[in-house]
């Protein structure tokens, strides 16, 4: 009996032991492991936390360079419409400019056949005076008729030797162009009712002798009256 109780004192003893064995020997496991686990635990930690710094500044990095790039495309948009503005000025002026270059073109036009105009009807004139001036000698010797040039471009004749009484009474009419290229008698003295005829005669025929001719005619004829 005495043998059995030491073995079941010893086996108690032994559990006992194996016991505070086990415990310490888990209790050691469990403490590097949790020592392991927290370390694991702060790396990562350290690990995603600076991770997390670099991505918040990649972050604001990127929201900077979309700010940067919004003030880019905000000045392009405002530099674009600015543009189209100035190119609308341009189109505008350049429309104004040709409007102008062809009312000028228009003028010039105007200008020329008034020009053309105004150098037929005075080449017209020009030929006209040539023809007086050239039968001027030949009236004087022959029928005793006197031209001369009064104001405003008129020509003055003045015919004497038609009456037999009185050589040297003047017989006179005046003569000038009017702004139509035409023969206009603007005095006669003394007054002839056939002014008119002939005055008319002398724009349809330009025969400016036979209108001399035929106002002295008509002068000889009132002085026998």
């Amino acid at each position: 009996e005495d043998e059995i109780t030491l073995i079941e004192k010893d086996m108690k003893e032994f559990w006992v032991q194996f016991k505070i064995s086990y415990s310490t020997e888990q209790i050691n496991q469990t403490s590097a492991l949790r020592d392991l686990c927290k370390e694991t635990i702060e790396a990562l930690s350290e690990k995603w936390s600076k991770k997390l710094k670099e991505e918040d500044l990649m972050i604001d990095k990127i929201q900077e360079y979309n700010n940067e790039i919004f003030q880019q495309s905000k000045y392009i948009a405002e530099k674009e419409e600015q543009l189209t503005e100035i190119k609308s000025k341009l189109n505008q002026e350049e429309e104004e400019q040709k409007n102008l270059t062809d009312s000028i073109q228009e003028l010039k036009e105007e200008l020329r056949k008034k020009m053309e105009i105004k150098s037929s009807k005075s080449e017209a004139a020009k030929e006209k005076v040539e023809r007086v001036s050239k039968v001027k000698t030949l009236f004087k010797e022959r029928l005793g008729l006197e031209m001369r040039r009064i104001h405003d471009e008129q020509l003055q004749f003045i015919f004497r030797h038609i009456d037999h009484k009185d050589p040297d009474k003047p017989y006179m009419f005046t003569l000038s162009i009017n702004e139509q290229g035409d023969y206009e008698v603007t005095s006669c003295t003394p007054p002839l009712d056939c002014i008119a005829e002939l005055q008319l005669k002398l724009r349809e025929t330009n025969n400016f002798s036979a209108f001399v001719a035929n106002i002295r005619k008509a002068f000889t004829a009132l002085s026998y009256k």
